[in-house]
């Protein structure tokens, strides 16, 4: 099984808060999703690839104690930040499960839906885990996928050369690590390959201003994505030190504008 260090950003402190913090940006857009693929009182739902599971706890929310919610995940620094967060709370129906996603076979629960953010796009053998997936649902149940199908619309106006060099190291880096950060690209396709029927797919994309909650999230990434890069050697201190500083300047000007990557929402059910 893979270590720690093979993720990409890391399973340290600060990448814990920072996924928190996106959870937060994001988590308005996975409760619609989650309400328009039926999730709700009593169900058995999977988060595939949960992290520190910030989705899961709202999952199980939604579920409740009539419910299930199993939370997997192969980094044991983020299914015990999970767990503590699971006994805070008393949420008994919550379970976690240490597993390699590229590897291991998923439970033959019979789920009711299944969710998964960020996550294909990470793993080696997308397409098979996706399989895995469909087999861990019953007939008729909901898949919801967040997934990036355009990195590169990433980008700030005023333009800054150095932040597009940092996207495209971005996405350099992950697919070295086996990775595709556009695999949006390629869901919808394998989905209807492997006994799916499309619900929706609905493209996710903002033009925010640095007033904008939504900023907080790019920030926080290239906080903690560009040490990781220079940790791994793919970016040099000095180069780092040049996109700090162009962002901080963007970030400076009340005028400037951000694009994010766009990331392609999909709900699907199983045939």
């Amino acid at each position: 099984m893979k270590g720690e260090k093979d993720y990409v950003l890391g399973t340290h402190d600060d990448e814990i808060a920072r996924l928190e913090l996106q959870h937060r940006v994001w988590r308005p857009r996975a409760l619609d999703a989650w309400r328009r693929a039926g999730f709700t009182v009593g169900q058995t739902l999977l988060d595939v690839g949960c992290g520190p599971g910030n989705a899961a706890l709202d999952l199980a929310d939604i579920v409740g104690p009539t419910g299930r919610v199993v939370a997997i995940d192969r980094s044991r620094r983020f299914l015990d930040a999970l767990e503590k967060g699971r006994r805070r709370r008393g949420l008994e129906h919550l379970e976690t499960i240490e597993l390699d996603l590229d590897q291991a076979e998923l439970l033959a629960i019979a789920a009711d839906g299944a969710w998964s953010r960020w996550v294909f796009a990470f793993v080696t053998r997308p397409r098979d885990l996706l399989a895995r997936v469909r087999a861990a649902l019953r007939p008729g149940g909901v898949l919801v996928l967040h997934e990036y199908c355009d990195y590169s619309t990433w980008r700030v106006a005023p333009r800054s050369d150095e932040m597009e060099e940092f996207v495209r190291v971005v996405m350099k880096s992950w697919r070295a690590s086996g990775g595709e950060p556009d695999i949006g690209l390629d869901l919808p396709r394998w989905l209807d390959e492997l006994g799916f029927e499309t619900r929706s797919l609905t493209p996710l994309i903002d033009v925010i201003t640095p007033s904008s909650f939504v900023w907080q999230w790019p920030k926080a990434f290239i906080d903690v994505g560009l040490r990781r890069l220079v940790d791994l050697g793919h970016i040099a201190v000095e180069q780092a030190t040049a996109v700090g500083r162009a962002f901080a300047k963007r970030e400076a000007d009340p005028r400037a504008l951000m694009i994010t990557p766009t990331v392609l929402e999909m709900i699907a059910i199983r045939r």
